[in-house]
């Protein structure tokens, strides 16, 4: 079976329907998070600059009598297996906008942290997507399957198409951006997870006598992105939510520090937490980091990889 990579703009024409397709597809960090005033609709503006890192849940698809999702791996217990897992609703969008029926049995092998602010819930809606359009010979373009990403959710387009992008309106409206080198990162896992809405809610009621700016990208920022310069980014690495997710969960204070002392050039919390990032200088550094994290008993695991990585893509 041939695969193809959405991230380089082909379609999954040509995949049988006999079999089964995998996909993996990639966590993510916000290395800015900038955040409006919610808006009439509940919403928040957003520019978010996303970056696609090597920790990946694999998404694999096979023909049934009917729709069910299965899960293994670190805490796959707490992964909804009905209708609302985002797998799932992609599963059944794509179906639905070809007038054909979503028999289809999803495994999800997790390995993204559940509820840590990495976007797992998105990747397995955009991995489910690529690997259904494979597995039913559809032949979506990129284009298509963007459309049907962002009504699923604000980040689930990005989890398709992986590397870097800035994410407006919502999140969802994406324009990729130059990566010049590698960057090496330490996630420390927490134990639990924080919800995303509680967290915009704290937001909320922490800004609200405040004049909260329209949010735009830094241009420090993406320069440093560009540039592969892994000091000038640990300079402007922001997080608006982050006030929030501290209000929420105390504790990732002393994570942050904890990280930052071990030799971290930056240390924030990832998207909505309660996962928080630590981009070191070089993989040497982000192994001392990650052992520093977990003698201190402050995190229930550390996880080193780097970015970027690509975004989702068949791989059997």
């Amino acid at each position: 079976m041939r695969g193809t990579d959405v991230s380089g703009g082909e379609s999954a024409a040509g995949v049988r329907a006999e079999g089964a397709v995998t996909v993996r597809v990639p966590a993510k960090v916000n290395v800015q998070l900038a955040v409006g005033a919610a808006r009439p609709d509940g919403f928040h503006d957003l520019a978010n600059v996303f970056l696609a890192v090597g920790l990946h849940d694999e998404i694999t698809v096979t023909p049934a009598d009917e729709l069910r999702v299965t899960c293994a791996g670190p805490d796959a217990h707490q992964v909804p297996l009905d209708a609302t897992n985002l797998a799932a609703r992609a599963a059944l969008a794509l179906a639905e906008r070809h007038g054909i029926g979503p028999r289809v049995h999803i495994h999800i092998d997790k390995d993204i942290p559940v509820a840590g602010g990495m976007a797992g819930g998105s990747a397995d809606g955009a991995g489910a997507l690529l690997a259904c359009d494979a597995l039913w010979s559809l032949g979506s373009t990129e284009a298509e399957l963007l459309a049907i990403c962002a009504e699923l959710g604000s980040d689930v387009p990005f989890s398709l198409l992986g590397g870097a992008a800035l994410g407006v309106g919502r999140g969802e409206r994406l324009t990729p951006l130059d990566v010049g080198g590698t960057f090496h990162w330490v996630f420390a896992v927490a134990d639990g997870g924080l919800s995303t809405p509680a967290v915009y809610a704290e937001f909320d009621r922490l800004t609200a006598a405040a004049d909260v700016p329209p949010p735009a990208a830094d241009p420090a920022l993406l320069a440093a992105l560009s540039a592969g310069d892994a000091t000038a980014l640990a300079a402007t690495l922001t997080n608006d939510l982050q006030p929030a997710a501290l209000s929420l969960r105390p504790s990732l204070a002393t994570t942050l520090a904890t990280g930052t002392a071990a030799g971290a050039l930056a240390a924030l919390v990832s998207g909505s937490g309660p996962t928080t990032a630590f981009l070191t200088k070089d993989e040497e550094s982000a192994a001392t980091v990650a052992e520093a994290l977990l003698a201190s008993g402050d995190c229930r695991t550390a996880r080193v990889t780097s970015a970027p990585a690509a975004g989702a893509r068949v791989v059997s």
